[in-house]
């Protein structure tokens, strides 16, 4: 062998073991290192305060810890790459910061380092990125609840955030998640959507877009109903809308996600989860019962889900109209029997008692749906009626749209349109606007 064939077999070994090394030495041990001369979970809270300071702290342990003889083999470039790569673990979303910045992708699903899945249009599909190990999403997971007050361990290994984008977060690890850490993500747009595109994406016809403004108009008691990732939130955002500025509107939510006009006079409050003492709760009834305290105009619950339905429906009964809440539930029929057990978690009425609150307090129930190939679409418009004799609350179906491929139609008159042609000016319509819908809507 000649001299010049030796160098190259000397070269092509020593490229190969660089190669070898290089795909050993990944970013989980680089932080597995940097935490020998830093804390990351400190260096997270930092980030809230002060982000440059804890990305300086951040690069120089790295210096450090990359320092050591087992980076040798990494050239400048590479290890810059790496460091690069170990700032968005600690401080943006690692593999996933993509998938959050795009305003498409509506829930992103981690399922330990195995594979991430995501929903855009409504249908699931798994990324071609994952996590190098479980630990990295357990990183990501402190990350996000640390400068929270949130915590979760073995003791409490369930735990639900919010992001400074307004995202909901879920997070569940073992051992209640026996395969390893598992993340949800809720992505809420940016923006909101008004009624009218949500008619030009097919959610709905004019007729419906024309009687939800009218519901807002009259100041109508509504409960936007259905399943899980159906859409609630967006129409309720979008009904808050037509709200007048004037108008003094509180908010209560679980996790805030409504948006409004900055010229709203809006007062935004969030509920507050237990802190790592077990202290420091704040429910959302006893803001609904606080709000009751502020001179509102109207009052938006963003989701009734337990005891705070008696709050709710007491705002409803003492004037302030024109309220709106969301509700799990699968058609308008099982709005009241859920709204009568979320009651009597609070007090023990009867339920013919109940049901005559439920009748004076809401007006109408939005049903909205989602398709089979992820399509959301208003699917029943109700009105809610009280039978004295039987002492029971009726839901009598004014509109329906059985898939979203489909046309909906009416079944009746709802009794807005007669109020609104005896005193229109009262909501600021015009009497042959309605007489016009109607025509169209029934043939009238």
């Amino acid at each position: 062998m000649s001299l010049t064939e030796r160098v190259r077999e000397v070269e092509s070994l020593n490229a190969i073991s660089h190669g070898e090394a290089a795909a050993r030495l990944t970013v989980e041990e680089l932080r597995r290192d940097v935490r020998a001369w830093t804390s990351l979970e400190a260096i997270a809270a930092i980030m809230v305060d002060n982000p440059q300071r804890a990305r300086n702290e951040l690069r120089s342990s790295c210096r450090k810890a990359l320092a050591e003889p087992k980076w040798e083999t990494l050239s400048g470039a590479e290890k810059r790459a790496l460091v690069e790569e170990l700032i968005d673990v600690v401080f943006g979303m690692g593999p996933i910061e993509g998938l959050i910045e795009d305003e498409s992708v509506t829930e992103i699903m981690i399922n330990g380092s195995k594979s991430i899945f995501f929903e855009r249009d409504g249908r699931l599909v798994q990324s071609d990125v994952a996590f190098e190990s479980d630990e990295q999403v357990r990183v990501l997971i402190d990350r996000i609840i640390g400068p929270l007050g949130r915590r979760i361990d073995e003791s409490s290994p369930m735990v639900n955030a919010r992001l400074p984008q307004g995202h909901r977060v879920h997070a569940v690890i073992p051992p209640i998640a026996i395969d390893g850490p598992h993340l949800t993500i809720r992505a809420f747009t940016r923006r909101v959507m008004p009624l009218e595109e949500m008619m030009a994406g097919g959610s709905f016809d004019q007729g419906v877009l024309t009687f939800l403004g009218w519901l807002v108009l009259a100041r109508k008691n509504v409960v936007v109903s259905g399943g899980t990732g159906s859409g609630k939130t967006t129409m309720l955002n979008a009904l808050s809308c037509l709200i007048d500025p004037g108008e003094r509107v509180i908010t209560i939510e679980d996790s805030a996600e409504l948006k409004f006009d900055e010229v709203n006079h809006v007062v935004r409050m969030e509920a507050r989860p237990r802190n790592a003492e077990g202290t420091g709760e704040v429910t959302i009834r006893e803001l609904v019962i606080n709000a009751l305290r502020m001179r509102p105009d109207r009052i938006i619950v963003g989701e009734c889900r337990s005891g705070e339905a008696i709050d709710m429906l007491q705002a409803m009964n003492t004037g302030h109209d024109g309220s709106l809440t969301t509700l799990h539930a699968n058609s308008p029929e099982d709005v009241i029997d859920r709204m009568i057990t979320m009651v009597r978690y609070a007090v023990d009425l009867p339920v013919d008692a109940i049901e005559a609150q439920i009748d004076n307090a809401f007006q109408y129930v939005i049903q909205v749906a989602r398709g089979r190939e992820g399509q959301r679409f208003l699917s029943v418009i109700a009105e809610v009626a009280y039978d004295r004799q039987s002492r029971q609350c009726r839901i009598k179906r004014m509109y329906e749209r059985l898939a979203y491929a489909d046309a909906g139609f009416w079944f009746d008159r709802p009794s807005i349109v007669d109020e609104l042609k005896s005193d229109a000016s009262a909501a600021g319509v015009d009497v042959q606007e309605v007489e016009a819908w109607e025509r169209e809507v029934f043939g009238a």
